[in-house]
């Protein structure tokens, strides 16, 4: 499914974060309007300090607005307390980070299998697994594991719970190019097979090639959107 054809997951209006340090504020986010819709693969796209990781956390329910509002479903995140932002990030939403963050006494199963005991409605380990292509390395450990298949394994962590939303930051950041393709098919898929809302934030244009829409930050605000007609399979991309 694509933007165009999903509706609204989030809404986001006037959104401003501005940071104290010391006496020094820093204003990260300035007024940015933007929609994201069900089961669209969107890119953000921005350089070191745009302010797309601040807009990733908030939309996560991982830190919080100074103004504006943030609806997810018609709820707004500005207002939620802690509690219920916690039940969000836990029943709603799945992250991927640029860094693992892998239990590295478990196997790949049992890093998934922690997040599938505490979910109301997981799937199982071995077919988050199989989703990204896993399905050999189950009872291999990270440190047995290359820097790509351990990326893979914290995705399959992330979607295990059937999250709405998939928020992902710089996945392919610590991986050579070739490895961050094979990164970059196992979301594409994940994408289409779930239907999940995937959002990647990146500094690098080619990963834009492969998105519904791809979403331009730059100094706290949105500064275009466009419409990807043709996404490209991420196989053909060359960084």
């Amino acid at each position: 499914m694509t933007g165009a054809a999903g509706g609204a997951v989030f809404e986001v209006s006037g959104l401003t974060k501005v940071y104290r340090v010391g006496e020094t504020e820093v204003t990260a986010l300035r007024g940015v309007e933007l929609t994201l819709h069900a089961g669209e693969l969107a890119v953000m796209l921005g350089a070191s300090g745009s302010g797309k990781s601040t807009l990733l956390n908030i939309l996560g329910g991982l830190d919080s607005a100074t103004a504006g509002r943030v609806l997810y479903r018609g709820h707004d995140l500005v207002d939620a307390d802690e509690r219920a932002l916690t039940r969000y990030r836990r029943e709603h939403v799945g992250f991927v980070f640029q860094f693992y963050n892998l239990i590295s006494s478990l196997t790949a199963r049992e890093n998934v299998a922690i997040v599938t005991e505490i979910s109301r409605e997981p799937m199982a380990p071995e077919q988050a697994l199989g989703l990204v292509g896993l399905d050999a390395r189950l009872d291999h450990f990270p440190a047995q594991l290359s820097g790509g298949e351990q990326q893979r394994v914290a995705i399959a962590r992330a979607i295990a719970k059937q999250p709405a939303v998939l928020l992902c930051d710089e996945p392919t950041g610590a991986l050579d190019s070739a490895t961050g393709i094979q990164v970059l098919e196992a979301l594409a898929r994940v994408n289409r097979s779930l239907g999940t809302t995937t959002v990647i934030i990146t500094h690098n244009a080619v990963i834009s090639e492969i998105a519904d829409r791809v979403i331009a930050i730059h100094d706290g605000r949105v500064a275009r959107t466009e419409a990807n007609p043709r996404p490209r399979p991420a196989a053909s991309l060359h960084w």
